[in-house]
């Protein structure tokens, strides 16, 4: 596997987001109604189908900062290339920003350092890093906890500083190691509940933050019924609905469609699921059709061919 994990990673992300991004905002009330099944055009922001958000764009640009040697200054550059400039857009130009995500970005246009842009208030808890931090596993996979936290911890803070970012990052982070270490899900999941905890409980990290994960660390998510699982923008609420996904589910394809059919934060949930819903079951568990119509979708395999593993 090791030579197509970051090709996966991105492939799996990219799809996963182009599915959610026609209904994002909507409720899961009216996609109850109308599930979606299959890749949509149009919709929310009127795209063509395959067109990914800023989701894909931002992991992106985070895959080829790793190509080229993670740099968290030159990550900075390519963040507001894509504000700006409309780097790595799927279709020429940015129709998504999240707020946080914005106003981290506004500040490393104004100088601040990489690690210091990043909300560091309990209200700057959006997705906006966990939505976009899952290629950095193929930096980070071999090394000590102590650097995978570290690493976790910086990449995150370009946008999302507040240590209940960086913990779900590192928690979707250790989730990916463990399949790609050929983990099942269940042995990754009952595994992290223990690892986990005691990494965060041995780093004196609040017990309140660690008490907030209790979901994941301490229930089986898996029992927790869809009307208790919510879709929002809200990093805690996302990483759930997408552990949530993976472990309800036994396909790349049957995750991913409960993700978006979850409704609100489609797109973004849709991306965290594929990652590792991709990583799970293959690249070739991404519907053909799915991928046929994803925007920009050779250089996106360019790019997931261009790294070199040790």
């Amino acid at each position: 596997m090791n030579n197509s994990i970051l090709k996966t990673i991105l492939l799996g992300t990219a799809a996963a987001d182009a599915l959610g991004v026609p209904v994002e905002f909507e409720p899961r009330s009216s996609l109850k109604e109308n599930p979606v099944t299959d890749m949509r055009e149009y919709g929310t922001y009127h795209l063509p189908k395959g067109t990914w958000s800023d989701d894909t764009s931002l992991a992106l640009c985070l895959a080829e900062s790793i190509v080229e040697g993670l740099d968290l200054e030159k990550l900075a550059l390519k963040f507001i290339a894509w504000k700006n400039d409309n780097y790595w857009t799927p279709r020429g130009w940015v129709f998504d920003i999240g707020i946080g995500t914005r106003i981290a970005i506004e500040r490393l246009e104004n100088g601040e350092e990489a690690e210091l842009a990043g909300g560091f208030e309990e209200s700057d808890n959006g997705n906006g890093s966990l939505m976009r931090i899952l290629p950095l596993i193929v930096v980070t996979k071999n090394l000590p906890i102590d650097e995978r936290f570290n690493w976790t911890k910086k990449v995150s803070s370009l946008t999302h500083a507040h240590i209940r970012s960086v913990m779900a990052c590192f928690y979707y982070l250790e989730f990916a190691k463990k399949i790609i270490e050929g983990n099942n899900k269940y042995e990754t999941y009952n595994a992290l509940q223990h690892e986990v905890t005691s990494y965060f409980e041995a780093k004196e990290i609040n017990q309140k933050e660690i008490n907030l994960f209790g979901r994941l660390l301490k229930e089986d998510i898996a029992n927790v019924e869809e009307d208790d699982i919510v879709s929002s923008g809200y990093v805690l609420d996302s990483l759930e609905a997408a552990i949530w996904c993976i472990m309800t589910t036994n396909s790349y394809k049957e995750a991913t469609l409960k993700a978006v059919n979850l409704g609100r934060d489609t797109d973004t949930i849709g991306a965290i699921t594929g990652g590792l819903a991709a990583l799970l079951y293959g690249l070739e568990s991404i519907p053909t059709e799915w991928l046929n119509v994803l925007a920009r979708k050779e250089d996106i395999i360019t790019l997931g061919e261009k790294f070199k593993y040790e």
